[in-house]
């Protein structure tokens, strides 16, 4: 999608002067709504562009009067972090007629409106489309009633539509995630974990019923993100007997030794008959059959609550903007399209080809044809339900996969013994600065690797503990629970391996290591450096290396993403909005905060586009004291008129000279008589706390992906008896690049590394700090290099994409 450099256009070369863009939002509520209503505001009257908000959705369309209502740039201050949406939204039945259309095309022309952007479902984009292919008629039709004159069928003959997804169910077709999904993942997750407390206690079963009447997205998620012994969704009903199967799943469970159970069920599940699978009727089947203490909880309406998550706040965002580009660029030959999320980029896709495929989809479920169904829904849904069934679904010993090797052929043939196990043994470390997921993805690196035959061995304390022997067995057991805590649990340190090499290899020996799997940050990156060039003195140091990037400073070379950076994020995003929440009915102010990130300024820069933030200082951007001025300039001018709290950000590294004490005292001397200061370092704060659901997400299904790689590795090399892996694919780093898994061998990361700063050379997110900056009104340039190309839904996705969505 990417055009060469020499094709760069910039924002400011786009003009919008002259064009008027309206914005609603229809359908059900998602949070999240409200940041995109936000951006295309400020988006277009950035460029020049008249704004509208129409209220109340297509009803204030129809009706017209005082819903169509021109926007200001400060008429959206103050929305990023409310839930819903403050322009409203209904159910319109009358726009479904053409009289209702035709009374919404004369509300339209008569303020001059021929730009639409609709944030909705698939129901409401259809609408709009349809309103798109009349539109040249109804003007027509309103020229024969006399409602207008002839030259507005010339001046306003076309009208241009471009549609943003905003569904909690994350339900249509051709975006990995539409608007206000992570925040209701948010609050199901916030309940399950509330729940398995007093389960716990209590040795109890819950039955949670989740939102999904169509979509099983929130139930299978929230089902991975949690652990959940069993999840029930519409698109892939159990098969028969499953009450059976599901009980023992249950007793099986218990026996071990575990107090609760957790149970998840779409609103619209169903067995393979169609019929209903309700949250009742699976607490009756467990009473019933095994006398469990059940309980039922129907999240409800709690699932559309509350404020947006970090991830929503920035993909609404960067959504808004990208769909006023779109609408600067149609023409009237262009096709309504609506704007996506495929892994890390934004892309056009054509609106009418995501909502076919999404009534595919429902097309195939009334046909009984599951596994189109969830082939239709996309990959990451496939991958998702494989993820699910692969670390849920304990099998007995018995049933486990043969790693086949010649070795172990070798000893069936000759010694006659029974089916054979891999020999193979994998060990799991931490390395680095603790972040929230690390958890998640041990558990799963353990549970995949015993359903695929492997001993699985723990180490504490990272090579440090490797050194000294800490090292232990772990079952399948043992692991179960740890999605949702925080931290490491197995305890992790910055320590290199190149101090300790010596002993580690010992151990390596001791306990016949045949693989390492490595969850951590910039330290880890080092680590497999060094014991690949050890691999030279020492064969225990030949086998499958990969490394998981886990850090909350997002700084690892080689992947968009790092697991721990989403909570973080919303850590810091949550605790803005309280800081600026402890301004409100107070005289102006002004709040300087400082966030952690080494020298990497993701989380100063991507917490403040999240938080609204008016400045952001970074190691990667520099700055000087007249810098300093104009920012100081621009927020008292800003204050002046009516904003009543600011916001800065500053990475820890920034500046050695400008440092947060600094910048409060320059903010604090330059804005009296306009604003006061106040200034709040975040801390350790940014590392604790229970993951975010995409962080247990994303730690189990990269995880799950980097075992599976083990075990090819270790059949590759498995050579006269044993593995001896020493060429560079064979230590690798699992990274998220733009749309893709991709495993890229960590010598050839060299190159990519800033190892001084301990930052990449090149990070995708600095393109969003213009972005940041517009909807923080200062004039500055937007690389659109990246955009206006409009794909399509099939072949849109490379095959290697299965990754979790990223922001």
């Amino acid at each position: 999608m990417a055009q060469p450099d020499s094709k760069k256009i910039f924002f400011e070369n786009l003009s919008g002067a002259g064009k008027a863009i309206a914005v609603l939002t229809s359908g059900g509520d998602a949070q999240g709504m409200n940041a995109a209503v936000r951006a295309v505001v400020r988006m277009g009257i950035y460029v020049g562009a008249k704004v509208y908000f129409i209220h109340e959705g297509y009803q204030g369309m129809v009706d017209g009067g005082d819903n169509i209502e021109e926007a200001t740039w400060e008429s959206v201050s103050s929305m990023l972090q409310i839930g819903g949406t403050v322009i409203g939204s209904a159910r319109c039945k009358e726009f479904r007629t053409h009289e209702g259309r035709l009374k919404a095309a004369l509300n339209l022309v008569q303020h001059g409106i021929t730009n639409l952007c609709v944030i909705g479902g698939d129901g409401s984009l259809t609408g709009a489309n349809l309103f798109r292919e009349e539109w040249s008629g109804l003007l027509t039709e309103l020229v024969e009633q006399g409602a207008i004159e002839e030259e507005s069928v010339q001046k306003y003959s076309a009208l241009h539509i471009v549609g943003m997804v905003g569904s909690i169910d994350n339900d249509f077709c051709g975006t990995d995630m539409t608007i206000g999904t992570d925040s209701a993942l948010h609050r199901i997750i916030e309940v399950v974990d509330a729940i398995m407390t007093t389960a716990q206690s209590h040795q109890r079963t819950f039955v949670l019923e989740v939102m999904g009447r169509h979509c099983g997205y929130l139930a299978l998620v929230s089902a991975l993100a949690c652990g959940a012994d069993w999840v029930l969704i519409p698109e892939m009903p159990p098969e028969d007997g499953w009450e059976d199967k599901m009980c023992q799943k249950l007793f099986a469970t218990r026996s071990r030794g575990t107090r609760l159970n957790i149970i998840i069920v779409a609103e619209g599940a169903i067995d393979r008959h169609g019929k209903p699978i309700t949250s009742s009727l699976v607490k009756d089947l467990v009473v019933k059959n095994l006398g469990f203490d059940t309980r039922v909880t129907i999240l409800g309406h709690v699932q559309r609550g509350g404020t947006p998550s970090a991830f929503d706040r920035i993909l609404a965002s960067r959504m808004g903007v990208e769909a006023v580009l779109a609408l600067l660029e149609t023409t009237a030959n262009t096709p309504a399209c609506v704007v996506s999320l495929s892994g890390n980029q934004s892309v056009r896709l054509p609106l009418m080809e995501c909502v076919q495929m999404t009534q595919a989809v429902q097309k195939a479920m009334d046909e009984k044809r599951f596994e189109d169904a969830v082939k239709l829904r996309g990959r990451s849904f496939q991958n998702n339900l494989r993820t699910y069934k692969l670390l849920a679904h304990r099998k007995p010993e018995s049933d486990l996969p043969v790693v086949r090797t010649p070795f172990l052929s070798l000893c069936f043939l000759h010694q006659h013994k029974t089916k054979t196990l891999s020999n193979f043994n994998v060990a799991v470390l931490n390395v680095g600065a603790p972040a929230a997921g690390m958890n998640a993805a041990v558990r799963s690196a353990v549970r995949v690797g015993i359903s695929q035959g492997h001993k699985m061995f723990a180490v504490s304390d990272g090579f440090e503990g490797f050194s000294k022997g800490q090292i232990k067995e772990v079952k399948w057991s043992d692991v179960g629970g740890w999605t949702g805590q925080g931290g490491s649990l197995l305890g992790t340190k910055r320590t290199l391996p190149a101090k300790y090499v010596e002993k580690i290899a010992e151990q390596m020996k001791k306990h016949n290591i045949n693989a390492l799997l490595v969850v951590g940050g910039f330290e880890a990156l080092l680590s497999l450096l060094e014991l690949q060039t050890a691999r030279g003195r020492y064969d225990e140091f030949c086998v499958p290396m990969v490394m998981v990037p886990a850090t909350v400073s997002n700084n690892v070379p080689g992947s968009d993403l790092s697991i721990g950076a989403d909570t973080a994020l919303n850590a810091i995003t949550s605790t803005c909005d309280r800081i600026k929440q402890s301004a409100s009915g107070t005289k102006r102010r002004v709040f300087i905060i400082e966030t952690m990130g080494g020298y990497c300024g993701y989380l100063a820069s991507v917490g403040g586009l999240a938080s609204g933030a008016d400045a952001v200082y970074i190691y990667e951007e520099p700055f000087d004291i007249r810098d300093l001025q104009a920012n100081v300039e621009h927020l008292t001018e800003k204050m002046k008129t009516s904003i009543q709290r600011g916001l800065v950000l500053r990475n820890e590294n920034s500046n050695d000279n400008y440092t947060t004490d600094f910048i409060y005292q320059l903010y604090s001397e330059e804005g009296k008589g306009v604003f006061d200061c106040r200034k709040n370092v975040l801390g350790h704060m940014q590392q604790g706390g229970a993951p975010s659901p995409f962080d247990r997400n994303f730690g189990t299904k990269i995880s799950a992906k980097a075992m599976q790689w083990i075990t090819n590795k270790l059949q590759e090399t498995f050579r006269q008896g044993r593995v001896f892996a020493n060429t560079e694919d064979t230590c690798c780093l699992l990274g998220m690049r733009r749309r893709a898994l991709v495993f890229q061998p960590v010598v050839q990361l060299k190159d990519e590394t800033d190892f001084v700063h301990r930052i990449p050379k090149e990070q995708w997110w600095l393109k969003l700090r213009p972005l940041m900056k517009i909807l923080a009104k200062y004039k500055t340039s937007y690389d659109v290099s990246d955009y206006g190309i409009l794909e399509h839904v099939v072949g849109s996705r490379p095959k290697e994409l299965d990754a979790a969505v990223a922001m």
